[in-house]
Protein backbone atom coordinates (compact mmCIF):
# COMPACT_ATOMS: atom_id res chain seq x y z
CA UNK A 1 0.00 0.00 0.00
CA UNK A 2 1.15 3.50 -0.66
CA UNK A 3 1.79 6.63 1.87
CA UNK A 4 -1.40 7.80 1.02
CA UNK A 5 -3.62 4.53 1.06
CA UNK A 6 -1.91 3.98 4.65
CA UNK A 7 -2.92 7.45 5.57
CA UNK A 8 -6.31 6.78 4.85
CA UNK A 9 -6.93 3.75 6.42
CA UNK A 10 -5.24 5.04 9.71
CA UNK A 11 -7.55 7.76 9.81
CA UNK A 12 -10.73 6.03 9.04
CA UNK A 13 -9.86 3.50 11.81
CA UNK A 14 -8.67 6.51 14.81
CA UNK A 15 -11.59 8.67 13.98
CA UNK A 16 -14.46 6.01 14.17
CA UNK A 17 -12.81 4.82 17.35
CA UNK A 18 -13.00 8.22 18.35
CA UNK A 19 -16.78 8.60 17.32
CA UNK A 20 -17.36 5.36 19.44
CA UNK A 21 -15.69 7.52 22.33
CA UNK A 22 -18.41 10.46 21.73
CA UNK A 23 -15.65 13.13 20.44
CA UNK A 24 -13.78 13.41 17.18
CA UNK A 25 -9.78 13.32 16.54
CA UNK A 26 -8.40 16.00 18.03
CA UNK A 27 -5.00 17.86 16.21
CA UNK A 28 -2.06 16.72 17.45
CA UNK A 29 -3.85 12.69 17.85
CA UNK A 30 -4.07 13.17 13.98
CA UNK A 31 -0.38 14.02 13.84
CA UNK A 32 0.23 11.27 15.90
CA UNK A 33 -1.69 8.96 14.12
CA UNK A 34 0.10 10.57 10.85
CA UNK A 35 3.37 9.99 12.03
CA UNK A 36 2.12 5.98 13.30
CA UNK A 37 0.40 5.43 9.74
CA UNK A 38 3.86 5.98 8.31
CA UNK A 39 6.22 4.77 10.95
CA UNK A 40 7.03 0.92 9.43
CA UNK A 41 7.91 1.72 5.91
CA UNK A 42 10.37 5.13 7.78
CA UNK A 43 12.25 2.17 9.46
CA UNK A 44 12.17 -0.69 7.19
CA UNK A 45 12.49 0.86 3.91
CA UNK A 46 15.99 2.88 4.45
CA UNK A 47 17.19 0.26 6.62
CA UNK A 48 16.35 -2.67 3.95
CA UNK A 49 16.35 -1.54 0.57
CA UNK A 50 18.86 1.39 1.37
CA UNK A 51 21.34 0.55 3.68
CA UNK A 52 21.04 -3.38 3.50
CA UNK A 53 20.82 -3.82 7.21
CA UNK A 54 17.59 -5.65 6.88
CA UNK A 55 16.48 -8.66 4.52
CA UNK A 56 13.45 -6.45 3.82
CA UNK A 57 11.20 -3.30 3.37
CA UNK A 58 8.66 -5.22 5.18
CA UNK A 59 10.66 -6.86 8.29
CA UNK A 60 11.37 -5.10 11.42
CA UNK A 61 8.97 -2.08 11.48
CA UNK A 62 5.88 -4.35 9.57
CA UNK A 63 6.54 -7.21 12.21
CA UNK A 64 3.99 -7.36 14.91
CA UNK A 65 6.31 -8.28 17.79
CA UNK A 66 8.42 -4.62 17.16
CA UNK A 67 4.92 -3.17 16.84
CA UNK A 68 3.38 -3.98 19.43
CA UNK A 69 5.90 -3.59 21.87
CA UNK A 70 6.96 0.21 20.20
CA UNK A 71 2.92 1.17 20.53
CA UNK A 72 3.45 -0.15 24.31
CA UNK A 73 5.87 2.22 24.69
CA UNK A 74 4.34 5.26 22.69
CA UNK A 75 1.35 4.58 25.34
CA UNK A 76 3.20 4.79 28.02
CA UNK A 77 5.26 7.85 26.96
CA UNK A 78 2.13 9.27 25.96
CA UNK A 79 0.64 8.43 29.01
CA UNK A 80 3.18 9.56 31.34
CA UNK A 81 2.99 12.88 29.89
CA UNK A 82 -0.88 13.27 30.19
CA UNK A 83 -1.92 12.78 26.58
CA UNK A 84 -2.69 8.92 26.60
CA UNK A 85 -4.76 9.41 23.26
CA UNK A 86 -1.48 10.33 21.19
CA UNK A 87 0.49 7.18 22.03
CA UNK A 88 -2.94 5.46 21.17
CA UNK A 89 -3.07 7.01 17.71
CA UNK A 90 0.23 6.32 17.05
CA UNK A 91 -0.48 2.61 17.94
CA UNK A 92 -3.62 2.84 15.87
CA UNK A 93 -1.30 4.21 12.75
CA UNK A 94 1.32 1.72 12.77
CA UNK A 95 -0.85 -1.54 13.27
CA UNK A 96 -2.82 -0.45 10.87
CA UNK A 97 -0.54 0.18 8.58
CA UNK A 98 0.77 -3.06 8.83
CA UNK A 99 -2.42 -4.65 8.66
CA UNK A 100 -3.31 -2.43 5.27
CA UNK A 101 0.15 -4.23 3.86
CA UNK A 102 -1.16 -7.83 4.10
CA UNK A 103 -4.78 -6.75 2.67
CA UNK A 104 -3.65 -7.50 -1.20
CA UNK A 105 -2.04 -10.52 0.20
CA UNK A 106 -4.70 -11.91 1.79
CA UNK A 107 -7.67 -11.17 -0.90
CA UNK A 108 -5.49 -12.64 -3.78
CA UNK A 109 -4.52 -15.81 -1.53
CA UNK A 110 -0.59 -15.13 -1.53
CA UNK A 111 -0.59 -15.90 2.46
CA UNK A 112 3.18 -16.75 2.45
CA UNK A 113 3.41 -12.93 1.55
CA UNK A 114 1.84 -12.15 5.27
CA UNK A 115 5.58 -13.91 6.83
CA UNK A 116 6.51 -10.07 7.68
CA UNK A 117 3.77 -10.18 10.39
CA UNK A 118 5.92 -12.70 12.24
CA UNK A 119 9.33 -11.28 11.30
CA UNK A 120 12.06 -12.99 12.75
CA UNK A 121 10.23 -15.94 13.72
CA UNK A 122 9.31 -16.18 10.15
CA UNK A 123 11.19 -14.78 7.32
CA UNK A 124 11.10 -11.84 5.64
CA UNK A 125 8.97 -11.90 1.60
CA UNK A 126 10.92 -12.25 -1.17
CA UNK A 127 10.21 -9.21 -3.23
CA UNK A 128 10.21 -9.69 -6.71
CA UNK A 129 11.02 -6.03 -7.64
CA UNK A 130 13.78 -4.54 -7.15
CA UNK A 131 14.76 -3.12 -3.66
CA UNK A 132 14.79 0.93 -4.07
CA UNK A 133 11.88 3.45 -3.75
CA UNK A 134 12.44 4.35 -7.79
CA UNK A 135 11.69 0.54 -8.82
CA UNK A 136 8.08 0.61 -6.99
CA UNK A 137 6.89 4.20 -7.88
CA UNK A 138 8.22 3.11 -11.64
CA UNK A 139 5.79 0.08 -11.42
CA UNK A 140 2.87 2.19 -10.35
CA UNK A 141 -0.35 1.85 -12.61
CA UNK A 142 -3.69 2.61 -12.16
CA UNK A 143 -5.34 -1.18 -11.04
CA UNK A 144 -7.92 -2.25 -8.14
CA UNK A 145 -5.35 -1.50 -5.58
CA UNK A 146 -4.81 1.82 -6.94
CA UNK A 147 -8.43 2.52 -6.92
CA UNK A 148 -9.02 1.47 -3.71
CA UNK A 149 -6.30 3.47 -1.85
CA UNK A 150 -7.98 6.38 -3.87
CA UNK A 151 -11.49 5.34 -2.76
CA UNK A 152 -9.95 5.31 0.79
CA UNK A 153 -8.18 8.28 0.68
CA UNK A 154 -11.55 9.84 -0.52
CA UNK A 155 -13.22 8.65 2.27
CA UNK A 156 -10.63 9.52 4.99
CA UNK A 157 -10.67 12.98 3.48
CA UNK A 158 -14.77 13.48 3.67
CA UNK A 159 -14.43 12.60 7.49
CA UNK A 160 -11.35 14.37 8.09
CA UNK A 161 -13.52 17.36 6.80
CA UNK A 162 -16.53 16.18 8.77
CA UNK A 163 -14.67 16.49 11.63
CA UNK A 164 -12.74 19.64 11.24
CA UNK A 165 -9.86 19.54 9.46
CA UNK A 166 -7.59 18.16 12.77
CA UNK A 167 -4.10 18.18 12.27
CA UNK A 168 -4.38 21.22 9.64
CA UNK A 169 -3.86 23.92 12.54
CA UNK A 170 -0.88 22.33 14.29
CA UNK A 171 0.94 21.93 10.79
CA UNK A 172 0.01 25.51 9.78
CA UNK A 173 1.27 26.53 13.28
CA UNK A 174 4.92 24.64 13.26
CA UNK A 175 5.27 25.83 9.62
CA UNK A 176 4.34 29.21 10.19
CA UNK A 177 1.42 29.46 7.65
CA UNK A 178 -1.81 30.91 8.40
CA UNK A 179 -4.39 29.31 6.29
CA UNK A 180 -7.13 31.59 7.38
CA UNK A 181 -5.07 34.31 5.37
CA UNK A 182 -5.83 32.69 2.11
CA UNK A 183 -9.85 31.88 2.84
CA UNK A 184 -10.84 35.07 4.24
CA UNK A 185 -10.45 38.12 1.39
CA UNK A 186 -8.63 40.87 2.47
CA UNK A 187 -11.19 43.79 3.10
CA UNK A 188 -10.77 47.61 3.09
CA UNK A 189 -8.78 49.40 -0.45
Amino acid sequence: MWPWGHAAVGYLLYSLLARSSGRVPSSASVVALALGTQFPDLIDKPLGWTFGLLPAGRSLAHSLFALLAVSAVAVGLARRYGRPELGVAFGVGAVSHTFADGLYATVTGQYADLSYLAWPVLPAPVSEVEKSFLAHVVLLEFNWHFALELVLVALAAALWLRDGRPGLDLVESVLGVDGRAAEEPESGD
